[in-house]
């Protein structure tokens, strides 16, 4: 009997336990995972341009605000490099022949300047212009 006694006991005092803590907290639906959703990132524009003694080709490209650039610069004369300040991106200066691939997103509206930091050759006329518009 006393063993009765006890588990009624112990019965009682989970019951209310469970009501107890149990109590004021809303069941929880689990909720399927919200993908998320990408910002547009716009077109992929490719630009191939040649660096030589003291010009690139072409020195004026156009994109648009948002467009993903990939530059193919390939150095095809001398000793160069191809920078463009505002977009934090620019190659290895190296002798021709060499070709590297600069990627990015363009971000900002205006014109930069790109350009060879190799000595004097940006005021050799070594240089161009992207616009994003």
């Amino acid at each position: 009997m006393k063993n009765i006694y006890i588990i009624i006991i112990l019965i009682v005092l989970i019951a209310g336990g469970l009501f107890f803590f149990g109590v004021g907290k809303k069941a929880e639906v689990p909720v399927a995972e919200i993908p998320q959703i990408k910002e547009n990132t716009g077109a992929l524009k490719e630009f191939f341009i040649s660096g030589k003694n003291f010009s690139f080709d072409p020195a004026f490209i156009t994109v648009k605000k948002g467009d993903r650039v990939k530059i193919n610069f390939k150095n095809t004369n001398g000793f160069h490099d191809f920078v463009i300040d505002e977009y934090g991106i620019s190659t290895k200066q190296a002798n021709s022949p060499i070709t590297e691939v600069l990627e990015f997103t363009a971000d900002k509206i205006g014109s930069f300047e790109y350009y060879c930091s190799v000595g004097t050759h940006r005021s050799m006329g070594m240089k161009g212009i992207l616009v994003v518009e």
